[in-house]
């Protein structure tokens, strides 16, 4: 059957706005090169990544071991952050829904607690000579919670009910944290709150090719979920009477979400804000609700609010950086106040 004139039109605007996208991806991909203490030209950071120009060698050093990890972790966890909140929003049908409803985040939180709390019996540790042990204990944190869920999920029918039990799931790693800080020294207390204000800059070149292939695994998987994702946005009985099993499109929803923000938490600490405002700033850029194309329209979107938001959490010019949570709170709040405000019923959109 040939495509509508409408049909074709509506494709080519997609493209083109996608494009777009990709073009402020790149754009800001390399001005997080460029800019920082250290303020190194555009045309000389492209040149030394393309390998065309020797340029000074402390240039070289800072960019290779230094911001391309840091600029990649900014794309990987902004595309992962962003897919994951969509994913979440339509398979609960709530906007107020982001990657960390089910106790991912805290339970990360809680191994990382543990880590840190331990420390002060085993000689006073401190995070960043553990950054390894920290890194292990948050993903099996985030994995024992993610367990957790995908055991209940396989008992209970209804997406508001395990909504409900994944928010349980993170109080209870929440009150266990708190017990933890009550009893530890201010010293680790210190230690595991520099955790929690999340950092795009601890990642090495070594771990990121762990990174990489996890958040790879969980796009991919986000990507081949798009048909039982656009069935759900209608109503789990509408999924069913469309052939789609609800235990295994939930199940697989929820392990693509585990990967994606499981590993972005375990590697840059809790992110906050990126998963519940990049999508709902996609449906306005692109108003569909066909997640063939929201899908890769939210992973550029989170890499770019990421990357930008990395940009000025470096203060250029200033060796002073801020803690990347603080600044995607502070431009994500505004932006969702804004959302609300202008669509006044922003639950039609589910």
């Amino acid at each position: 059957m040939q495509a509508s004139a409408p049909d074709i039109w509506q494709r080519k605007n997609w493209l083109g706005k996608l494009l777009g996208l990709g073009i402020a991806v790149a754009g800001l991909f390399l001005l997080n090169l460029s800019l920082g203490s250290v303020a190194i030209p555009p045309g000389q950071v492209a040149k030394i990544l393309l390998g065309l120009e020797a340029g000074q060698e402390a240039w070289h050093h800072i960019i290779w071991e230094f911001r391309l990890p840091k600029a990649l972790t900014a794309l990987l966890a902004g595309s992962a952050l962003a897919c994951s909140g969509l994913q979440m929003q339509t398979l609960f049908r709530n906007p107020l829904a982001g990657p960390f409803v089910l106790g991912i985040s805290s339970g990360a939180s809680l191994g990382v607690a543990l880590v840190v709390m331990a420390g002060s019996l085993l000689g006073g540790w401190l995070l960043a000579d553990v950054q390894g042990l920290i890194i292990l204990a948050a993903t099996i944190g985030s994995a024992s919670v993610l367990l957790l869920v995908v055991l209940v999920s396989m008992k209970v029918r209804d997406g508001m009910t395990l909504l409900i039990i994944g928010l349980m799931f993170g109080s209870l790693a929440s009150a266990v944290v708190s017990i933890l800080q009550f009893f530890s020294e201010a010293e680790q207390i210190q230690a595991y709150l520099i955790w929690t204000f999340g950092s795009l800059g601890g990642t090495t070149r070594e771990e990121l090719r762990l990174l990489l292939p996890i958040v790879l695994a969980g796009l991919l998987l986000a990507q081949f979920l798009a048909k039982p994702l656009n069935a759900l946005l209608l109503g789990e009985r509408y999924a069913e009477s469309m052939g789609v099993s609800l235990k295994k499109s939930r199940f697989l929803i929820i392990l693509s979400t585990s990967l994606l923000a499981g590993s972005v938490t375990a590697y840059c600490g809790p992110i906050a804000f990126v998963g519940l405002a990049v999508p709902h700033l996609s449906r306005l850029l692109f108003p569909t609700a066909d997640h063939r194309k929201l899908l890769p329209a939210v992973m550029f979107g989170g890499a770019i609010l990421l990357l930008a938001c990395d940009i000025l959490a470096q203060l250029p010019g200033s060796e002073k950086v801020l803690p990347i949570n603080a600044v995607t709170s502070l431009l994500g709040a505004p932006v969702v106040i804004w959302l609300i405000v202008r669509r006044r019923n922003i639950s039609k959109s589910f």
